[in-house]
């Protein structure tokens, strides 16, 4: 059993009562698990399980693939200032996307958690603006590497690793950009 802290990035359904959690995890990078009952009423994920709540959780490895088991987890901050607009709720998933799209599965990037979890918090407490996510492009950029030339974050970005997100429209959008 491993123990790591992470925040949730994305959730999908796998079947009518687990759930695949994405997580960013600050000694493993991004991993993906399976919360088994995790959407049954009685669950011991129950209220656990949500976007941007990060937790101390404990998982097994796969042996055969990338999807792990998630035992148990501690969440540690629920942000709930991300909740109350549509704008902060939108911009905190482009954060999570974008960083999925630029970093391999089970690649660990302390930095970048750090990133993540430092931008999510800025948008609890302060709310999205445009010039957060200019600001996250343009840290992301250069923790990867890329980020050193004339170009724009964003084009530096594109360049390195093909299109953005489509969310990244309605975040700039939504933030009056």
């Amino acid at each position: 059993m491993e123990n790591t802290t992470g925040i949730i990035i994305r959730l999908t359904k796998l079947t009518e009562s687990s759930l695949i959690v994405h997580w960013c995890t600050e000694q493993h990078g991004l991993i993906k698990t399976v919360a088994k009952g995790a959407r049954r009423p009685k669950s011991a994920f129950a209220g656990k399980v949500d976007l941007f709540f990060e937790a101390d959780l404990n998982w097994v490895r796969s042996r055969k693939g990338e999807l792990h088991t998630l035992r148990e987890l501690s969440v540690t901050d629920y942000r709930e200032g991300l909740r109350k607009r549509y704008a902060d709720t939108v911009v905190a998933s482009y954060f999570g996307e974008l960083l999925a799209h630029v970093v391999e599965l089970d690649h660990p990037v302390p930095e970048l958690f750090d990133l993540l979890r430092r931008g999510l918090g800025y948008l609890s407490e302060q709310g999205a603006d445009k010039r957060a996510v200019l600001h996250y492009e343009k840290e992301l950029a250069r923790l990867m590497g890329v980020g050193q030339g004339r170009t724009g974050a964003a084009m530096a970005l594109e360049q390195a690793f093909g299109s953005l997100p489509r969310s990244r429209e309605a975040c700039l959008q939504a933030t009056g950009g």
